[in-house]
């Protein structure tokens, strides 16, 4: 079971960490109206998000069906190249022959 931590906030803007009751972001200077939270969008007073989301229980740490971790994305296979690559790669390979055909002859 993981430990209970406070809730962590950041900018909107600029994605840096802030003060729970901080009104705007010490790094660009932004001014905050309302918190928004970053798992389901609900967007509400400061207050409301004192023990996470009141929306989706989303915080830093928690223990309520691993709602309060960080979401993360699942990581995107790169998959195939397109053939364009596969073309210019063969053209490069083959003028670097003919050129070394030429100073060789």
């Amino acid at each position: 079971m993981p430990s209970l931590t406070s809730p962590r906030f950041f900018c909107e803007h600029c994605g840096a960490e802030v003060a729970r009751d901080a009104r705007a972001c010490p790094r660009c200077g932004r001014f905050f109206a309302s918190v928004r939270c970053p798992a389901c969008g609900y967007t509400g007073a400061e207050s409301l998000f004192a023990g996470g989301c009141p929306s989706c229980g989303y915080s830093s740490g928690g223990q309520r069906r691993g709602l309060f971790s960080p979401v993360k994305k699942p990581a995107r296979s790169a998959g195939p190249l397109p053939l364009w690559i596969y073309l210019f790669s063969v053209l490069a390979l083959l003028c670097v022959i003919v050129l070394l055909y030429v100073i060789m002859k």
